[in-house]
Parts: C-alpha cells; sequence; structure tokens
C-alpha cells in the first residue's frame, strides 16, 4: 500500500475553505451494506448456542460473505461470549452489535451443551425470516438476529479497527429517538412476517448499523487510535476530510499539510500516530475502496475508473489495487474479492459497552 500518487506542483498560497465531507457517512456509503437474513429466537433457560465463523451450508446465511451480526434481545436475558473470551450479560432492550461475525456464544444458565445445530432454525412464515425454538423449558428470552452484509469490508480501514463488540442499551431512556424506534420498529415487523417484510427490515438494519457507528464514533476517548479518533483530530481530521472530498486530486504530503494547515512533518507524524500509516498510504487505501465498489457494481472500464480516481495510467492503478486486495482489478470484478480469505480481521479486543445504564 505504498503506491504515491502522481506529483504535481505545489498549490497556490491560499487559505483553504472547509470542506464539505462528512467523511464518516462517506465511509459507510462505499461499503454497501445490505441486511440478507434474520433470525427470531425464542430461547429458555438453561441454553447455550454457538453462532461459529462459517456457517453449515444448510443454514440460511451460509450464502453471506464478509458478515456482521445485531442481536436485539426483545425479552430476557442471556450473556455473550465473544471469540477474545470477554463475557457481557445482556437484557431486554439491549443491542449487540459484532462488526465481523467471528465466533461467539450466547447462553442462559447451565447448559449441558454448547449447540451449534442447523436442525433447531426452521424457515419462518415468509421470506428471509428464520425461526429458532431451543432450551430446557425454563425462563424465555427472545432475541432478534439480523445478518448483515458487506461485500466491500476487505480495504474499509474503519471496520478493521473496530472493536469485536459494540452494546447499545436501547431500552434506556436517554438513547437516542432514532435507535429506539428502529428496534421496537424492527421487533414488530419481525412478529407480523407480512410480505416483503425482509426488504423493509434490511434497510432498518442499515439504518441501526450506521447509528451505532456513529454512536460510537461520539464515544471514542481522547487519546484513542484508529480512524474514528483520527476524525476527531483537529490536523488528521482536517486532512482526512479534504482527501474525502476530492480523493482524484493529485494529492502530495506537501499540498495535504498545507491545505490542512499543517507541516508535513506534523501531519505524518499525527498520521502515523493515531492510523499508523503515512496520509499519501491513507489516500491510495480510500481510492481503492472506491475504486472496488465502482468495479463490482458498475459498468465502467477499468481506465476510466482509474484515471477518475487520480491515477495517470491503467498500470499504476492494477498494481495499487492488487496490492491493496490481493488480486487484479478485473478478478475482482468476476468476484475473487468474496472470498473470506481475504479479509484481515484486526480487532482492537476490548469489548465497549457504551454508556452504563443509569
Amino acid at each position: 500500500m505504498t503506491e504515491t500518487p502522481p506529483s504535481f506542483a505545489e498549490a497556490p498560497d491560499r487559505v483553504p475553505a472547509p470542506p464539505d465531507a462528512d467523511v464518516l457517512s462517506e465511509m459507510l456509503r462505499a461499503v454497501r451494506l445490505t441486511g440478507a437474513v434474520f433470525l427470531s429466537a425464542r430461547l429458555t433457560a438453561p441454553f447455550g448456542l454457538v453462532s461459529p465463523k462459517r456457517y453449515d451450508e444448510r443454514m440460511p446465511m451460509a450464502h453471506l460473505r464478509h458478515i456482521s451480526v445485531f442481536h436485539l434481545v426483545a425479552e430476557g436475558e442471556c450473556v455473550i461470549e465473544t471469540a477474545s473470551g470477554a463475557r457481557h450479560q445482556a437484557v431486554a432492550g439491549d443491542l449487540l452489535l459484532l462488526p465481523f461475525a467471528d465466533q461467539h456464544r450466547l447462553s442462559m444458565g447451565t447448559a449441558p451443551d454448547m449447540v451449534f445445530d442447523p436442525s433447531i432454525v426452521h424457515r419462518g412464515p415468509t421470506e428471509g425470516i428464520w425461526k429458532v425454538s431451543h432450551g430446557g423449558g425454563g425462563a424465555e428470552t427472545r432475541i432478534v438476529c439480523g445478518f448483515i452484509e458487506s461485500a466491500e469490508v476487505l480495504v474499509a480501514p474503519m471496520f478493521r479497527l473496530l472493536p469485536e463488540l459494540l452494546v447499545e442499551h436501547a431500552g434506556d431512556e436517554q438513547v437516542g429517538a432514532q435507535l429506539a424506534s428502529t428496534v421496537r420498529e424492527m421487533l414488530t415487523f419481525v412478529e407480523a412476517a407480512t410480505p416483503g417484510t425482509q426488504a423493509i427490515l434490511g434497510r432498518m438494519m442499515e439504518l441501526l448499523f450506521v447509528e451505532v457507528l456513529r454512536r460510537h464514533a461520539s464515544r471514542v476517548p481522547t487519546g484513542s487510535k484508529g480512524l474514528l479518533a483520527a476524525l476527531s483530530d483537529p490536523v488528521v481530521g482536517r486532512a482526512l476530510q479534504l482527501v474525502h472530498a476530492d480523493p482524484a486530486r493529485r494529492w502530495t504530503a506537501e499540498s495535504l499539510a498545507h491545505d490542512a494547515g499543517s507541516s508535513r512533518t506534523v501531519l505524518g507524524e499525527r498520521f502515523n500516530a493515531l492510523l499508523g500509516r503515512p496520509p499519501i498510504d491513507y489516500l491510495v487505501g480510500w481510492r481503492i475502496q472506491l475504486a472496488a465498489d465502482r468495479l463490482r457494481h458498475g459498468k465502467d472500464g477499468i481506465a476510466r475508473i482509474a484515471a477518475e480516481i487520480g491515477y495517470e495510467s491503467e498500470a499504476a492503478f492494477s498494481r495499487a489495487f492488487k496490492r491493496v486486495t490481493g488480486v487484479t482489478p478485473g478478478r475482482w470484478r468476476e468476484g475473487a474479492g468474496d472470498s473470506p480469505d481475504l479479509m484481515p480481521l484486526q480487532f482492537n479486543k476490548p469489548v465497549i459497552t457504551g454508556p452504563p445504564r443509569v
């Protein structure tokens, strides 16, 4: 990821106007989220369920790639244990997001076994909604599980730096109205299970995903590292806005620092401290993110895409693309990027539980 865009003459000495770019929104738009499969689970204590990293071919979500998982606890309570071994007690109203669907466990009480059994998953009354019934017959816990697919998370730096679990207490009075309202509506639609429900739930899942990430970004503590912390840094945040507002511009480290109101040295140091990479390296990654989306979902030729994201030649673009993704632009367009083995899972291990309950 060291391909440097072509150099250009220094920009005129001027005071740059604030760019009109919401970096978080831009990144989310490029990732293309799609709510795909929903499970409505009625579990009775004691119970223990394993959600694997890779799903059995008989499971409805087996065809999905690059999955994020939501668990909405509608009634009762349970314990979720993540792949790192971290445990969280969840209660009714809690919204649990695993940005990458690594193996995790849901349990209540002392279950004789932790179960992963496709036979307990049954087709629901409408397309896209499945039913799960399991447990020992005691206190009931109701959970709605949503599996949201993204084809382009491979090169999205924000996703690779998220914690393994994000928790929002959607039942709290102080939670955002949009979040609480969306959760209530989703539960209602799952219960009704009328034709067209899957499409509506998919859109709601996207809204939830964006809102949870926004809330997480607003709580990133001072001194943190990663993209969400970088957005709040006065120097790096400004540079990120500039890059996202005009990624095709022939940026150099000097011109980006100048327009961000900083020196090249300071900007480079702040980028490396927060993101672990130089500014131009980040620019290349974002350009490849945009190109990956256009290759997969558009019809423009590779040469045109290369020119419109800032490369002077198709060859230079192809080298940069393969260095970032591991495949050529042509292979990506054919679907090679869908391989789950290409996705680098680089989590910050701590569980983020959001604001404490009051």
